[in-house]
């Protein structure tokens, strides 16, 4: 939903921006569909970064834990007793889970990864697959402001760009007020005021530039 609302504001606001210099629909069309491809690429790139140095930062932490497993048991074995303690378990327990954890080097470390990291080893994301998603969600919110550009063009266009990008952005609004379980009338609202106050920005902008493409 982020990356479809991404894409949404973004680039109804580069269409209506451009819409508004006065330039001819198939540069309108033109600017779009650079925004999508360009966005959802952008997008995929940043996330693809993103997750494959924070998977690379877990892997280096893994690592360090792996060696001082096997340097250090006894340390590692009192350390993990200690944050059982800590969760309210009775000493004399903890300690015991702790050993029998212990008992095992690759157990161990998976404790010590989710107990002490916060992170589970074996549901580490995809940078690929969290990339396309961030690829495909871009670009279904960029495309909705173009498609009046291929059937239109003028006012009636800009004001079809402006009508699909409302309508998405309560969508997106209320399905995030839904998943937040907040007012979802409230949520609808807070994301059509962002659309509107963006693409005012950018059409006034366009207008006060008032470019002519030949």
């Amino acid at each position: 939903m982020f990356g479809v609302s991404d894409g949404l504001v973004s680039n109804i606001s580069l269409v209506v921006g451009f819409a508004g210099s006065g330039v001819g629909p198939s540069v309108v069309r033109l600017a779009g569909i650079a925004g999508l491809v360009g966005g959802a690429f952008s997008m995929a790139a940043g996330e693809y970064v993103s997750v494959a140095a924070q998977n690379e930062l877990i892997e280096r932490e893994l690592e360090v834990e792996r060696r001082e497993l096997a340097r250090n048991p006894e340390h590692e074995q009192a350390e993990l007793a200690e944050l059982y303690k800590r969760k309210g378990v009775e000493p004399e327990r903890a300690r015991a889970v702790a050993r029998d954890i212990m008992r095992s080097p690759e157990t161990a470390l998976l404790v010590h990864a989710r107990e002490e990291l916060g992170v589970d080893p074996d549901d580490l994301a995809s940078p690929y697959r969290t990339a396309l998603f961030s690829f495909l969600a871009f670009a279904i919110g960029a495309i909705l402001p173009v498609i009046p550009w291929f059937i239109g063009e003028g006012t009636a266009a800009t004001a079809a760009s402006v009508g699909l990008g409302v309508i998405a952005a309560a969508a997106v609004g209320w399905f995030i007020g839904r998943l937040a379980e907040r007012r979802v009338v409230r949520a609808s609202l807070r994301q059509v005021l962002i659309l509107v106050a963006a693409c005012s920005a950018t059409y006034l902008v366009g207008r006060l530039l008032g470019v002519t493409v030949t």
